[in-house]
């Protein structure tokens, strides 16, 4: 298989290679900004983008021009992206994601099912961390993760969340998600969802210690999406979840 890299230059891009190479997989080359993304897509079998959301309408253009299935972990994508997604998705195999680690993907799965089991009479809060370079809050990790919960409740994210609580806010309201962002040194990614119910407490969590975890769950959803038809795929189906 060979592999194209939208966002090479980019930490995130440079572990992909590695990884990619260490696997066997062969690297079609890379683009970044300013770089002209159709070439690439007509030379690779499979695409992953980890580059930029304003890089995203002409990465996915190109993808569907040449019909080359693609990867997304770009984070800090609003809805217009999510629209230009989902209509990509009609012509090509895409799959997108706020993280491509497989432990964050089963941590999801959890907290899906225990938002389901519990009801909203526990509250939700998720707590993130990253290092200090980080430029979106919160993380797409967070948002996933919210958006997991909100669905084992049977909602939507939009519809429950409750960002960066400062001042006299009043009682929680129930079944609300909360989040809070941390930002400091050098941390790859730290996530915790909170379940708090009277008198006893859930906590789930995922501590990310090397980059690579995210570029060696990004090739292997690569691999797993090279050949599928067109259509929305999602993480934790790699996982077979």
């Amino acid at each position: 298989m060979k592999l194209g890299i939208y966002g090479s230059a980019g930490r995130m891009g440079r572990a992909i290679a590695a990884i990619a190479t260490e696997e066997g997989v062969t690297i079609a080359g890379g683009v970044d900004a300013g770089g002209d993304p159709a070439p690439l897509a007509r030379a690779a079998d499979v695409l992953v983008d980890f580059s930029a959301p304003a890089a995203l309408e002409a990465n996915l253009a190109a993808a569907v021009s040449a019909g080359t299935p693609i990867v997304i972990g770009t984070t800090g994508l609003n809805a217009a992206h999510h629209a230009l997604i989902d209509k990509a998705a009609q012509t090509i195999a895409v799959l997108q994601t706020g993280n491509t680690s497989l432990g964050v993907t089963l941590l999801a799965a959890l907290v899906r099912e225990a938002a389901e089991r519990l009801g909203t009479e526990w509250d939700i809060e998720i707590v993130e961390m990253h290092h200090r370079h980080k430029v979106d809050a919160p993380s797409g990790t967070a948002t996933l993760l919210g958006e997991a919960a909100a669905a084992g409740r049977g909602t939507t994210l939009g519809e429950v969340r409750v960002d960066g609580r400062a001042g006299l806010t009043g009682a929680r309201t129930e079944g609300t998600i909360g989040f809070s962002s941390l930002r400091g040194g050098s941390v790859v990614g730290d996530h915790q969802v909170v379940f708090a119910g009277e008198g006893e407490r859930i906590e789930l969590g995922h501590r990310g210690e090397d980059r690579t975890i995210f570029a060696r769950g990004a090739v292997k959803a690569a691999l797993w999406l090279a050949g599928k038809p067109a259509g929305r795929y999602r993480m934790d189906e790699v996982l077979g979840l």
